[in-house]
């Protein structure tokens, strides 16, 4: 079972996020002077949904459920809260177009690592059928000096 302080290292990113945003929300010239604070409130909501998910076994864990559903609640509420206060200063679609912008860039992230996968297997299998290649030759070449070096002898 992950620890407590997890979830409550994600609720603290959350609030820290939350916070500073909320102060300078007014002040902000365009969104790129809070994006450090909207990315730290995703990174706490996902650590609150790894702790709340990633739990294997519930039997004997209900305060940790309630708890769990409670934060990631919270987060939420948060999060809406910041949705409203961003397309207020920045523009109708301004949170939407975030969200839209974070998932694209995670979903190509997990492509390129895919595709990096794919070509370390598609390398090894190489690099294995060459081996094989190459021990098949040499063992071609023992056998042929073998039986060249068994006529020389016995011829």
């Amino acid at each position: 079972m992950e620890p407590i302080s997890t979830t409550l290292a994600g609720i603290a990113l959350v609030q820290k996020s939350v916070e500073f945003i909320k102060s300078n929300i007014n002040t902000a010239n365009d969104i790129k002077d809070i994006i450090g604070a909207v990315d730290g409130m995703f990174a706490g909501e996902q650590q609150i949904q790894q702790k709340r998910f990633g739990s294997k076994s519930i039997i004997g864990q209900t305060k940790d459920v309630a708890s769990s559903v409670i934060d990631a609640k919270l987060a939420q509420e948060q999060m809406y809260e910041m949705k409203k206060l961003i397309n207020f200063r920045f523009g109708h679609g301004t949170w939407e177009q975030i969200v839209a912008e974070r998932a694209r860039r995670i979903r190509e992230e997990k492509e390129a690592i895919a595709e990096q996968k794919r070509i370390a297997r598609r390398k090894q299998k190489e690099f294995e059928e060459v081996l094989l290649v190459g021990g098949c030759i040499l063992v071609g070449v023992v056998i042929f000096f073998g039986v060249a070096f068994g006529i020389f002898t016995l011829g």
